[in-house]
């Protein structure tokens, strides 16, 4: 319309059928072209608003997203110095915080990062193929199990196929787990033999997130030996690996939860009071309830990320990518380390960390030089090689004076209370180190809560300086006592240099006289 009017083209016929088109009356139409022949603006007329500015940016981040709160601090800094200008309303600054800032802006100033994440829009990746692709990760179970008469929170470790949402590999800790567990979950993820398969295979890369248990050499070395690379995600970024974080979240909701000793359950508003050790699972029964689940998962779960229903195993089944096996020889030996040493048996086996390891295939071999191979963190059993070039495998060695179950157990009590000892004196020493103060309602300095008179504090003073001197006490600091009689005592020396005792006159001369020079003659 601007055009047609520049060429004295426009008509009502014109405005008519804009008006119209955009069903409006042709008063505002003409209205609009009058402002824009007189403004040149083609919009609304901008009203001036108060608006967000960085320095409240960083105010707000300072109060953990508290309007109110940062609305009192630019009143009192406004009534400090009449130069700032006025402050706006509190439901003024608070309709500016909503139009300037994000939910996702206001849910991180309140809650951080992970807040904020929630509000963030994720893509997914392409839909791949069996083993194209696995994730991995670590989960600490929040479920108390008994493990030797005493209360444990285990570890899972596990890998799942992005494309078919089959859990391939598991392996359960007691601890926090280290690269064993890796190695371990990853030897069951590839063989396909009983009871691990019918999963399984090499896959095209593995992808976890920066856990050091995954990135060690030894992982790497393993995982390298196959072609397989393993795809390092950026820290604090599980939306990357959203696949095994699901599993994470979706074992606690159908399984752990229900276990006796579950940590996160809902509790009455008194004190929190765990189950006895009496009553929760064993190590072992849990571990197989745990792999039960995962066989559900794997057989009888319909899992939402699979298009017709399917189970795991049926998507498994119905992707005609072929599956890359390993020899079973070549995975006996997947997860050992080699200390790159040279041994000898002798009679008493092998020697390893100063221990002994024996075996029955051992005898008729004494004096035989052989290559160690060990699972990480592991010192009970051991493998023999040859110190061949590929390095023939001998057979499986042993402790030879592995402790009992019994001694273990002693041994983990004697341990316990020298820790439950060293704890109380420490924190008795705590107690003794910090001085406790009265709580304050005004502005000023606080009282101690235990008084000290001056004669005790003297005293604790003079007992300290006295083990501190005694501590640094130099022998020579002390005269040595008298020697007995019947000892050899030095001789003093005269002051011409010869030797003389200190009780007894010098000896007499022999040879030429007193006072005659050697070698004169009368």
């Amino acid at each position: 319309m601007l055009v047609l009017d520049a060429r004295d083209e426009l008509t009502s016929a014109h405005v008519r059928l804009v008006a119209g088109a955009l069903q409006v009356s042709e008063r505002t139409v003409w209205s609009w072209l009058a402002a824009a022949r007189s403004e040149g603006r083609t919009g609304r007329k901008t009203r001036s608003r108060f608006m967000v500015t960085d320095e409240m940016r960083r105010s707000l981040a300072l109060w953990g997203g508290n309007v109110s709160a940062v609305h009192r601090e630019l009143v009192a800094r406004a009534a400090r110095d009449p130069l700032l200008g006025p402050v706006p309303s509190l439901s003024v600054f608070h309709r500016a915080v909503v139009r300037d800032l994000s939910p996702g802006e206001r849910a991180g100033l309140r809650g951080g990062e992970a807040a904020r994440r929630r509000f963030d829009v994720y893509g997914k990746r392409p839909p791949t193929h069996r083993n194209a692709c696995w994730e991995g990760d670590h989960k600490r179970v929040p479920v108390r199990v008994a493990l030797d008469g005493v209360a444990v929170c285990p570890w899972v470790t596990w890998f799942i196929d992005v494309a078919s949402k089959v859990v391939v590999g598991v392996a359960v800790t007691p601890h926090q787990p280290a690269r064993d567990a890796v190695l371990a979950a990853l030897r069951t993820g590839i063989s396909r033999a009983e009871p691990y398969g019918p999963f399984g295979g090499l896959p095209a890369v593995v992808r976890v997130d920066r856990g050091k248990e995954f990135l060690c050499k030894t992982v790497e070395r393993a995982l390298g030996a196959f072609a397989v690379p393993v795809d390092d995600l950026p820290a604090y970024k599980p939306y990357r690996k959203g696949t095994i974080e699901a599993l994470n979240g979706a074992v606690e909701e159908m399984l752990l939860v229900s276990l006796p000793g579950y940590t996160h359950r809902a509790c009455p508003a008194e004190a929190y009071h765990p189950d006895p050790v009496e009553e929760l699972l064993s190590y072992p029964d849990f571990v197989k309830v745990l792999l039960d689940w995962v066989a559900w998962w794997n057989t009888e779960h319909q899992p939402a990320g699979l298009a017709d229903g399917l189970t795991p195993l049926a998507a498994w089944e119905a992707d005609p990518t072929p599956v890359e096996d390993v020899a079973e020889e070549r995975l006996a030996f997947f997860a050992l380390e080699d200390d790159g040493r040279v041994r000898k048996i002798t009679t008493n086996g092998v020697a390893w960390r100063r221990r002994a390891y024996i075996a029955p295939w051992m005898s008729g071999h004494v004096g035989m030089r052989v290559r160690l191979r060990y699972l990480p963190h592991y010192d009970g059993r051991i493998e023999v090689f040859s110190t061949e070039e590929r390095g023939r495998h001998l057979g499986t060695a042993y402790l030879a004076q592995a402790a009992t179950l019994e001694q273990r157990r002693a041994l983990s009590s004697v341990r316990d209370k020298k820790a439950r000892q060293l704890k109380a004196d420490l924190k008795a020493a705590e107690k003794l180190r910090k001085t406790r103060y009265t709580a304050t309602t005004t502005a000023a300095a606080p009282r101690p809560r235990r008084t000290v008179t001056s004669s005790q504090a003297e005293a604790e003073i003079a007992r300290a300086r006295a083990v501190d001197l005694a501590a640094r006490a130099l022998p020579d600091l002390i005269p040595p006592r008298e020697p007995p009689a019947d000892w050899a005592r030095p001789r003093k020396r005269s002051s011409r240099g010869a030797p003389k005792t200190a009780t007894e006159p010098a000896a007499p001369a022999v040879g030429p006289e007193a006072g005659e020079r050697p070698g004169s003659k009368e």
